[in-house]
């Protein structure tokens, strides 16, 4: 049988103490030799020393491989058993359970970097809270919808006490309609909520869903149907009206040519023509209004195309610059970059551009310096932003949502249809539109796409 170098080196070792203590137990009987007994015992200590530091060594390695796995040390190597051939086989085991904690551990860091990379590239904003109050903003959408660092509750209410409110009585498994007050413009958000257990501690997990153009198409819609019911209605009853006026002033037209100019019918039937007259007047132009209106409930497509803003607004700017040069208004473009492009239907955009480079000039009326500004660029979350600012009176609060409601207006001469056919023409290109002040006094009012 062939002898391990483990146990010979076991027997070697205690062969050599016994011997060493032998010959010191000698020498104290039969010698004086003190410097030599000396030196005999302190030979005993070490190797009875080195014996145990020997017979222990497999122990020590399997309590270094126990440390590296407590700790997932994956580096640690144990090469120095697989030399021996009683441990060889424990030295090869804990190397391969060394290589599998390495290679699982190596999966696992793909794993998270990969759902990371998921959850950055999920267009919905995700954030957790925990029981002390702490907001951690879990990926790219929910850091670009916060416009900054938002590190706890107290800072919700900077987005509006209703959307702070809603936040904290979100249930889980409920979902609710918030609404989140931003620089950028006002947003309707979906809101859900979970409760998940991590380390022992709660935390709410929040999902924040942007349907701002999916409200805006659905009221469009229902605006749409609306008027499109009213409109038939109207122009129903409307038509049969103003051909009967009309063939009713032909009739006192022609009885008051038949009867005498002295004849004392000859008043009232003046009268009777002018209301009839009136009558037919009015109603044609309630019909004209009509019509002009529809143009609101038609259905658009757009025909997207590769546009650079740039060429846009030049030619917006030559196609109005008589009106500009009428009211006195100084007419600015400002495009980041020059070369900045856009995905749109150029007709629809440049119809969407006329009606608030309009509604600026009305609400420049019978004011001094006026200017506009037709801008152009990208915002935190590379979105194309088409701005159009005045230094006009500007847009009360309270109407900053009324004036999207086909017919409402703050004008005059106003038809209400401007802005809702500006809205109409983005919620097709998966935009929106947004109301805020200008610096300096006035309203911008911004595309998003």
């Amino acid at each position: 049988m062939v002898s391990d170098r483990y146990y010979v080196g076991i027997a070697l070792r205690i062969a050599l103490l016994i011997s060493t203590i032998i010959l010191l137990a000698w020498m104290v009987a039969h010698t004086d030799w003190y410097v030599s007994m000396g030196l005999l015992a302190a030979a005993a200590i070490a190797e009875t020393m080195f014996l145990l530091h020997f017979a222990t060594r497999w122990s020590r390695e399997v309590t270094r491989f126990l440390e590296a796995v407590s700790f997932e040390d994956t580096t640690a190597r144990f090469s120095g058993l697989k030399s021996d051939r009683v441990f060889r086989e424990l030295g090869i085991a804990m190397g391969r359970v060394m290589e599998r904690l390495s290679h699982g551990r190596s999966e696992r860091e793909e794993q998270a970097q990969y759902l990371q990379a998921l959850i950055n590239h999920v267009p919905v904003a995700l954030l957790g809270i925990e029981d002390s109050g702490q907001v951690q903003l879990l990926n790219f959408a929910a850091r670009r919808l916060f416009e900054g660092p938002c590190t706890g509750v107290m800072d919700f209410p900077r987005y509006g006490e209703a959307f702070a409110a809603g936040i904290e009585n979100l249930k889980p498994g409920d979902g609710a309609i918030l609404r989140m007050e931003r620089k950028a413009g006002v947003l309707q958000l979906k809101a859900a909520a979970t409760d998940l257990a991590l380390s022992g501690k709660r935390r709410r997990l929040i999902s924040l869903q942007n349907i701002e153009n999916e409200l805006s198409a659905h009221e469009l819609v229902a605006w749409q149907t609306v008027i499109r019911v009213m409109a038939h209605e109207v122009m129903n009853s409307l038509t049969p009206v103003t051909s009967l006026a009309a063939t009713a002033e032909g009739l006192i037209a022609q009885v008051s040519q038949n009867l005498p100019e002295e004849d004392a019918n000859q008043p009232a039937l003046a009268d009777a023509n002018e209301a009839l007259e009136t009558l037919a007047r009015r109603s044609e132009g309630l019909l004209h209004f009509v019509q002009n209106h529809r143009r609101i409930t038609k259905r658009m497509v757009a025909k997207l195309e590769r546009i650079r803003i740039e060429r846009v607004f030049a030619r917006l700017g030559r196609l109005l610059a008589a009106d500009f040069a009428q009211r006195a208004i100084t007419f600015a473009i400002a495009v980041e970059p020059q070369t900045l492009e856009i995905e749109a239907d150029a007709e629809l955009l440049d119809q969407a551009l006329i009606n608030l480079v309009r509604n600026a000039i009305e609400a420049l009326r019978d004011v001094p310096d006026a200017k506009i500004t037709l801008s152009a660029a990208r915002d935190v979350d590379s979105r194309v932003v088409i701005a159009v600012a005045d230094n006009g009176p500007g847009i009360p609060a309270e109407s900053r949502e009324k004036v999207f409601v086909p017919f409402f207006t703050t004008k005059r001469q106003g038809s209400g249809v401007g802005l809702t056919l500006a809205r109409q023409i983005a919620t097709l290109h998966g935009g929106m539109v947004t109301i805020a002040e200008t610096n300096g006094g006035g309203a911008t009012v911004s595309l998003r796409f």
